[in-house]
């Protein structure tokens, strides 16, 4: 049984070669298409709408504002980013732009697949090890703006911080409230100026030094 279609970018060959083969024999996954550029990936999401794209963000050309752009042509893709880049502020950039997932080339097949499977139940996923150096450099002053900002959060912000640290989408979000996809997004931009973050990350991490609020399912 195929557990769900993926699509793979990236500029290197032998490496597009020997992932398709691991996710179709070893992993149970139905590669439909590859392409070694970001124009490829933008045209593969418009032909065959995959669960999953694999991209590498390396490559020539705007890897951010073509993942910014990814969710308009089509929203049932999850994106993951299998790179060689380790730097934190890539990582946090990525995540941003709308990955869900971010994997170091370097990872075991175990952390692929663990990856993909995140991504597939709505979470995000982040090497272990390297999601503790992203946490890190944002921990610290994102829970003193949140200790600064934490009064000003209505109780149907906190409730909406509260599903973000469950790991909910906007959509199981706003079927949870009974309130449109749109108005949790209004939300959620009012959320990210007064904790002071870039993304839902971001407001995870804040909103942990929060009172009341529990452990987030952001797999790491």
């Amino acid at each position: 049984m195929v557990r769900a279609s993926v699509a793979l970018v990236d500029e290197h060959p032998l490496f597009l070669a020997g992932l398709s083969s691991l996710l179709t024999v070893t992993g149970g996954y139905s590669v439909v298409a590859t392409g070694r550029s970001f124009a490829d990936a933008k045209e593969i999401l418009r032909e065959h709408k995959p669960d999953i794209l694999i991209t590498e963000i390396t490559q020539p050309g705007d890897a951010f504002g073509t993942l910014r752009d990814m969710p308009a042509i089509s929203r049932r893709t999850k994106i993951v980013v299998c790179t060689a880049r380790t730097d934190v502020d890539g990582a946090v950039r990525a995540l941003d732009a709308g990955a869900s997932g971010y994997v170091l080339k370097g990872s075991s097949e175990l952390d692929l697949m663990a990856a993909l499977d995140a991504v597939s139940r709505g979470e995000t996923f982040i090497n272990q090890g390297f999601a503790a150096k992203i946490i890190g450099s944002m921990r610290e002053s994102a829970m003193l703006k949140a200790a600064a900002e934490k009064e000003k959060l209505t109780l149907r912000e906190q409730q909406i911080v509260q599903h973000l640290l469950q790991g909910h989408t906007n959509r199981e979000i706003a079927q949870n409230l009974a309130i449109s996809e749109k108005t949790v997004k209004h939300y959620m931009t009012i959320i990210m100026q007064k904790l002071h973050a870039r993304n839902r990350l971001e407001v995870v991490i804040a909103a942990q030094g929060l009172p009341g609020q529990g452990a987030t399912r952001y797999t790491q």
